[in-house]
């Protein structure tokens, strides 16, 4: 191990000790989800900005996380960061039978194949995947588990052979939403709304587009060019507040332009 690594589990268990930080020792595994959760997203963000110095920050942001949380469970007497270590290294060799082992492949299909075979064997007979979608995690984005979800059901045939039935659906769906709203249903407008959605990301599977980045992307831009318009709003000294959409959508048009 790293002498970097071992001085940061070091430190992290100098944390958690009797003499320690006071806040660091009330945390437990469940108290800290959300920390995990939020350095993960700025990780991407660093990601998107393509800023290595931020990368490596909020790399070691994540890995705190995942220090910190073996601590607690090292507290307690579970399981430890080398427990950690050893279970991944050792599901690696497992599912890379081609680099570990004589299987052979000629492509990257093949390779996710033998991944999720292996991993079904892995799970057979277990009740954390009675059914095939069952270890994908509740706590997901919604996009990416909806794609993660239409991936795994493929897997066994249950799928389009093209993308054009999949864009079909999209409008199926799409009829059925404006149904919904004429009939001045909510609860059914929210559930077609839904469907489309996820008709969309099947679309998007297909085209090998991930929906989770092209939302963030499309987010990403409309904040900037909405951020021009303010900047405009701000040179001429006029509250937005106070102009019309017709005013603001030049600003948008020339933000577009620029």
């Amino acid at each position: 191990m790293g002498k970097e690594i071992e001085r940061l589990i070091g430190i992290v268990a100098k944390l958690r000790a009797p003499d320690g930080c006071p806040w660091d020792r009330e945390q437990t595994n469940h108290s800290i989800l959300t920390c995990l959760l939020d350095e993960a997203y700025e990780f991407f963000e660093a990601v998107d900005m393509n800023d290595d110095a931020m990368m490596r920050e909020e790399l070691g942001d994540l890995l705190l996380q995942v220090v910190l949380h073996a601590q607690i469970a090292t507290d307690d007497n579970r399981f430890d960061i080398e427990d950690v270590a050893k279970g991944i290294g050792d599901k690696l060799i497992r599912r890379h039978p081609h680099v570990f082992g004589d299987t052979q492949v000629s492509s990257s299909t093949e390779v996710i194949q033998n991944w999720e075979r292996i991993k079904k064997s892995e799970y057979d007979g277990s009740e954390r995947r009675k059914y095939m979608v069952d270890d994908i995690p509740d706590a997901l984005p919604a996009l990416f588990r909806a794609e993660k979800m239409q991936r795994r059901v493929a897997q066994v045939g249950f799928d389009w052979n093209d993308a054009g039935p999949a864009l079909d659906k999209v409008e199926e769906e799409f009829g059925e939403f404006r149904e919904a709203l004429a009939a001045k249903d909510a609860q059914h407008a929210e559930e077609e709304f839904g469907d489309i959605l996820f008709a969309l990301v099947n679309v998007a599977r297909h085209h090998k587009i991930s929906a989770e980045n092209a939302l963030r992307a499309a987010t990403y831009k409309f904040a900037k060019r909405f951020r021009f318009v303010e900047d405009k709003f701000r040179e001429i000294g006029k509250d937005m507040r106070d102009a019309t959409l017709e005013e603001m959508d030049v600003f948008w048009e020339e933000s577009k332009r620029s």
